[in-house]
Formats: C-alpha cells, sequence, structure tokens
C-alpha cells in the first residue's frame, strides 16, 4: 500500500502569556478536510518530534491504513536549552504561563483555526523528557481541556508526584507512560546526572493504582530518541485508534 502524505504548515502568532510570538508546526492529515472533525495531539519538542521523532511520517502511515483516527498534530518549537527549561521545568521561571499558554491561548486559537472535537478527549499532550513533564502538568491543571497524555521518559520530581497525589479527577485522563531502563544515570540540560527511572516507577506505581485508563512500558534503552523513536507510532496508533 502506497502511504498518502499529509502536510505540514507553519504558522505564527502572538502569545500574551509569554509576551512572544509563538511559531507552530502544524501537520494535516492525508485527505483533509473543514467538513470533518478532527483530533488534535500537541507536541512539546515541537521540532525535534517532527525531524528525530518523525511524527509526521507516523502518522501518515496509520492514517493511510485507517489505523489511526483523523489527528492534526500541532508542535511547538523551542528556542534554546535555555528557553525549554525555563518552560518546561517545574521551578522555571515561565512554567506556569506556558501552561497557561497552552489551555487559554493556544487551544482556542486551534479551535478557531481548524475544526477540532472541541473536547478533553479530543485533546492530546504529547512530550519526552521534560517535554513530558510539562504535558502531564498540564492535564493535571486542565483535565476537562487535555484528556489523553503520552510522557515519553519525562523528568518526575516531588513538584510533579505531590500535584499527582493532590489530584482527584483520574477518570477523565488516558495516559500513556514510557522509560527506559537504562535512565539511571541521566546528564540534564542544567548539566546534573539525575536517576528518571525510580521516580518513573514510583509515578507508574501510584498511577496503575488510580482510575486513570493507564499504560506503562519499561524499554531496554536510554534517555535518547534512538529508543523513543520507534515508540512514537505505537503510541499514536495505541491513543488514537
Amino acid at each position: 500500500m502506497k502511504t498518502s502524505k499529509g502536510t505540514i504548515q507553519e504558522l505564527t502568532f502572538k502569545s500574551k502569556e509569554l509576551k512572544e510570538e509563538v511559531t507552530l508546526l502544524v501537520y494535516l492529515p492525508p485527505a483533509y478536510s473543514p467538513l470533518y472533525k478532527y483530533n488534535v495531539l500537541i507536541a512539546q519538542d515541537g521540532k525535534d518530534y517532527f525531524q528525530f521523532g518523525r511524527i509526521g511520517r507516523a502518522a501518515d502511515e496509520l492514517h493511510t491504513a485507517n489505523k489511526m483516527e483523523n489527528t492534526i498534530i500541532i508542535g511547538i518549537p523551542y528556542k534554546s536549552v535555555q528557553d525549554r527549561r525555563e518552560k518546561y521545568h517545574p521551578k522555571g521561571i515561565q512554567n506556569k504561563a506556558y501552561i497557561r499558554f497552552l489551555a487559554h491561548e493556544l487551544v482556542p486559537y486551534i479551535d478557531e483555526s481548524f475544526p477540532t472535537l472541541a473536547m478533553g478527549l479530543g485533546r492530546g499532550l504529547i512530550g519526552d523528557s521534560l517535554g513530558g513533564t510539562v504535558s502531564l502538568m498540564t492535564a493535571l491543571q486542565y483535565p476537562h481541556t487535555f484528556g489523553k497524555i503520552m510522557l515519553q521518559s519525562p523528568l518526575v520530581n516531588s513538584d510533579v508526584l505531590n500535584m499527582v497525589h493532590s489530584f482527584e479527577h483520574f477518570h477523565l485522563l488516558e495516559i500513556f507512560h514510557i522509560i527506559g531502563k537504562e535512565e539511571t544515570a541521566v546528564k540534564t540540560t542544567a548539566q546534573t546526572i539525575e536517576d528518571f527511572l525510580t521516580p518513573n516507577q514510583e509515578l507508574a506505581d501510584y498511577l496503575t493504582r488510580t482510575n486513570a485508563d493507564y499504560f506503562y512500558e519499561e524499554f531496554n534503552g536510554d534517555h535518547t530518541w534512538k529508543y523513543w523513536q520507534p515508540y512514537v507510532k505505537k503510541i499514536l496508533e495505541a491513543m488514537y485508534t
């Protein structure tokens, strides 16, 4: 079967929360039409997901094979390593503003610009490492806005665990969560060495006991796109079939 290809366009709009112009990479699936309604998947580390994660190609293959519901993918690239940390890290100086931007600015903009399903389970967040962290934190803060969360090796610290432990609406969420068995000494962008595996296991142990629709898997590998990339297609098929 020949794979039909979607299109990727670049949009920009002004964010009041972030006080900057935000660039978006927008994937529209094959046979996109404004006559149909679409799920929306928002990817932190947006350029990385398209370049290293090959998320557009994975979505093309799944759409062509009728193994994925109609889904628009919105990638949000970061401007620099420092910019990424300030927005994604729980203690980042722009973290709260970034989460508000996602819920209060980006969602209305997408819903106005495209024919979306405009409901919680029609919107997903995906991210690797700190991108996974901010995706989870955003969904915990706005569970009626974002119902699907896809976490690839997220940083999990006390801030994240405290949010999870105080959250009461897991029935609203579908969560796909993976972590590498070799992620015990990860060099972070802050030049520290962190154990990612143990806190993720603690998070998984807790989430397994909630009434979230929850999937967890540990893969043989480390904290790199070499191991994240093969999961992208599996995640899309699992969450959007």
